[in-house]
């Protein structure tokens, strides 16, 4: 039976082009999708599986959040990172125009446009963290320093205790 190939997303090819090693995690996506779910769907430790979480502070002004599934984001500390006085979320109604992706698939990696990008401090004790390969049903497994490189992040403590 022929290997069922996955259809690339912007996240994908950026890694190809950049020769980022990763791999590609599917998943089946009925039923929840929550990161937690996702983490308990492709067997790997919650910990390990971040989700990305997009911010406004105001007009045209966006901050891209990684944070652990299990956490939550302290919106002070990601104003104070991102140097500004206050940030809020993103709604929902707005994430597909301003990052090209959806609910449930959005990628810290190729993005519309290369936001600010803070990684939660947590990922840089990991080998390995996964994020949303662009689209509900995938995921990628990258070291946590190649993804910081290709979207220029930082590493933060942006997360509730």
């Amino acid at each position: 039976m022929a290997k069922k190939k996955i259809a690339k997303t912007n996240a994908i090819r950026l890694l190809d082009l950049q020769k980022v090693p990763y791999q590609t995690i599917t998943y089946e996506t009925a039923g929840a999708i929550d990161g937690v779910s996702v983490a308990q769907k492709i067997g790997h430790p919650a910990n390990h599986v971040y989700k990305t979480l997009v911010t406004t502070a105001g007009t045209q002004k966006f901050y891209v959040f990684v944070i652990p599934v299990e956490a939550e984001l302290d919106l002070k500390a990601a104003a104070r990172v991102a140097g500004e006085k206050k940030v809020e979320m993103l709604p929902l109604k707005d994430l597909l125009a301003t990052t090209g992706y959806i609910r449930g698939g959005c990628s810290p990696i190729g993005m519309k446009k290369l936001f600010p990008t803070f990684i939660d401090e947590s990922a840089k004790e990991l080998d390995y963290i996964i994020v949303s390969g662009g689209k509900i049903g995938l995921q990628i497994q990258l070291a946590p320093n190649d993804l910081a490189n290709v979207v220029n992040a930082t590493f933060v403590p942006v997360t509730k205790p």
